[in-house]
């Protein structure tokens, strides 16, 4: 299904000559064009009422080609059923740039009737927008609701695109200061976690902990030199979930062979360049690694939940 509206997307952003000749009711459409659209802007008592087009235009688009309109939309069946919702995918509204030249009946000409502060309704004919731009037939379920899709759209902001680039940088820094305040806050969580299974298993007076937070215990100390960053390292291993022992990976599933990686470079999670950079060649040790330091909040394929504390028994093979 996704995929389906990826598609609407792309074929709705390229020219959609609509085939009827008159606007459908309830609609009005460009002089000339195809596009069919209903415009509403909330008068002083708050209510949304229809805005009918100036002759000469609101806003004279050229004005704003190269500028950044932020908007909320919708791609509903002409039935109104819901297909997608951009506040559901993403809390902050769509960005659409402004083009200099909008193609007749597309979804940048719909764009440019909005001013900020508007609601639209703009309909496409899903025979168009199937057979002619994505080259399908029309799904059958949106035939028995009128053979149609309509876009609602909220029309936000309107920003330079200097403005916009500001904004994505304020926003991704804002992220990542949350994602790091979320990930200090785990650590801590995981911590607890990992010192009351070494209570348990009598393993605390055997424990390390490096610098950045993984937690050791050397079974087997080996009699090589500790690896340093930049080296390659190959590595044996068996990975599993601390809380339930379940294995997701190990060297015997890939026919014992070591793995090998550049120690210091993040090819690996955190927990590894961390743990056995304080190895000697030779080691053998478990590895206790926080989930901010293994696969954190998004967790790796079905084998490795969210927040999961992983735990590696490895062999430090050699170092070159």
């Amino acid at each position: 299904m996704r995929r389906l509206f990826f598609l609407l997307i792309t074929a709705l952003s390229a020219q959609l000559a609509v085939a009827q000749t008159a606007p459908t009711p309830g609609f009005a459409a460009l002089p000339g064009g195809s596009t069919e659209y209903q415009l509403f802007r909330r008068d002083a008592a708050g209510h949304y009422a229809p805005r009918p087009l100036a002759p000469a235009g609101d806003a004279p688009y050229p004005t704003r080609v190269g500028q950044v309109l932020l908007i909320y939309m919708q791609y509903r069946t002409d039935g109104d059923s819901l297909l997608m919702d951009s506040r559901r995918m993403r809390p902050e509204p769509v960005p659409v740039g402004l083009a200099p030249t909008p193609k007749r009946g597309s979804i940048e000409e719909a764009m440019s009737l909005l001013l900020p502060g508007d609601s639209a309704i703009f309909r496409f004919n899903a025979d168009t927008v199937f057979a002619k731009s994505i080259g399908q037939p029309v799904p059958p379920f949106l035939k028995r609701s009128g053979n149609a899709l309509r876009i609602t759209v909220a029309a936000k902001e309107l920003l330079t695109t200097e403005q916009m680039q500001a904004r994505e940088q304020t926003m991704r820094a804002e992220q990542l200061r949350l994602a790091k305040a979320r990930s200090a806050k785990q650590l801590l969580k995981d911590d607890v976690q990992i010192q009351a299974y070494l209570k348990k298993n009598k393993l605390t007076a055997k424990a390390k902990k490096t610098v950045g937070g993984t937690w050791y215990v050397i079974t087997k100390r080996g009699t090589g030199a500790v690896p340093k960053k930049g080296q390659t390292v190959s590595v044996k291993y068996r990975g599993t979930l601390l809380a339930t022992g379940k294995e997701f990976d190990s060297t015997a599933k890939h026919g014992d062979t070591p793995f090998d990686f550049t120690l210091g470079q993040g090819q690996v999670i955190q927990g590894w360049d961390q743990g056995l950079a304080v190895l000697p060649v030779g080691s053998k040790a478990t590895l206790l690694i926080p989930s901010p330091l293994g696969y954190g909040e998004r967790g790796a394929g079905g084998d490795i939940p969210a927040n999961a504390v992983l735990r590696f028994d490895v062999e430090l093979v050699k170092a070159k």
